[in-house]
């Protein structure tokens, strides 16, 4: 499908990405999945390449490119070739915003040379145990004690968190002001009680380390507040349309290589001596998600301008969120029934890819709450 949202400066940076995915991950991403965790020379790999830091400017390291259109292609990319261990999304399109808008000139000058160059790898902490998508509910806290927040409290499915050097964490500095009582702070890797769980064992993305987090009266410097004090929940709103657009746009991404794969093993598999993609059947559903997959890409793209332009909506970037990740998941589904029972071996791509897009639905906001905010747009 012709994609006219890109110039061909975006082209020649998607041949570039490729070249590094094909140089600098996948000979790799085998043993990382092995591992449970990246290398983080593939960190370090991706800041020469000037893959990480894109919109931070120039004099820190970055490419003082606000494009979004440069990360949706470096996510696109990664998904296409199956390579869910390195989480430079939540690197980039999460945490690069935040830093980006909200760091102080001595932030700026402390954090963002490193974030640039793959030295420093970031997390971000909202979800806790005991609240998922209902970040009102965090019950983290951090009590000003002179020049320093003592920060307490646990985080759980944070990525990047076995390998990050700094954390955004979510915590309530005025626990009877509501969301407004809500703030950043950054935690530094060694601060004394900051702790790590275990890289926890999760259905698919084996490569990608997930972990607990565990924060016991950590004294976090005044000087790491990131934002203003009770800012956080109005940053965090402000950026999710975003972190859901990179969510939905990556599931889109590896839907069309899954089918795109699948497509190809139809046409050259046989039964009853003939292609199996010729059954009316096959052939209904292989154009069933032909159609889904192109009407997505549609208003994807379209989505992906109007959040470059500022003008996307809440509710939009939600459909966007919701739509793509389901769509991935039925598609991906129909993939492994038309391999047959290959579908089912590990060594597959179809059968990686099975596990590793089934849970996209839940992270970022489930599809249940993307609809609750649909809804509450449409007034009712």
């Amino acid at each position: 499908m012709q994609r006219d949202i890109f110039t061909p400066e975006h082209d020649a940076f998607r041949d570039m990405v490729r070249t590094f995915i094909a140089r600098e991950v996948t000979p790799y991403h085998g043993q990382w999945e092995q591992d449970g965790i990246v290398s983080r020379e593939v960190w370090l790999a991706a800041g020469r390449a000037g893959l990480l830091g894109i919109e931070i400017d120039e004099k820190y390291g970055g490419g003082g490119n606000p494009d979004y259109r440069y990360y949706l292609i470096l996510n696109e990319e990664l998904a296409a070739a199956g390579a869910t261990g390195p989480a430079f999304a939540v690197h980039n399109d999460i945490n690069g915003h935040y830093f980006g808008r909200l760091c102080t000139p001595e932030q700026r000058e402390r954090w963002l040379p490193g974030y640039c160059s793959g030295e420093i790898i970031t997390a971000i902490a909202m979800t806790e145990p005991g609240a998922g998508s209902d970040l009102q509910g965090i019950t983290t806290t951090a009590v000003r004690d002179g020049g320093h927040y003592i920060l307490n409290g646990s985080k759980t499915f944070i990525s990047n968190g076995q390998l990050c050097d700094l954390v955004i964490v979510v915590a309530r500095t005025d626990p009877g002001a509501g969301h407004q009582g809500i703030s950043l702070l950054v935690a530094e890797r060694g601060m004394p009680g900051f702790g790590r769980g275990r890289n926890l064992d999760k259905i698919g993305m084996h490569a990608q380390d997930t972990s607990e987090l565990f924060f016991t009266d950590v004294a976090v410097p005044v000087a790491n507040l990131l934002g203003t004090e009770g800012g956080g929940f109005i940053a965090l709103m402000q950026n999710l349309p975003r972190e859901r657009v990179s969510i939905g746009a990556t599931a889109l991404a590896g839907a069309e290589k899954v089918f795109a794969d699948t497509l190809a093993y139809c046409q050259q598999r046989q039964a009853f001596g003939r292609p199996i993609g010729r059954f009316q059947h096959n052939r209904f559903v292989l154009a069933e998600m032909a159609t889904e997959l192109a009407v997505a890409r549609a208003f994807t793209d379209r989505a992906v301008m109007e959040l470059g332009a500022g003008r996307l909506s809440n509710e939009e970037a939600s459909m966007v969120k919701w739509w793509n990740t389901e769509l991935c998941n039925r598609v991906v589904d129909r993939c492994v029934q038309l391999h047959g029972g290959y579908g089912y071996m590990r060594e597959f791509a179809v059968a990686k890819a099975f596990a590793d897009s089934r849970v996209q639905t839940i992270f970022g906001g489930t599809t249940e709450i993307m609809k609750e905010i649909i809804g509450r747009g449409l007034g009712v």
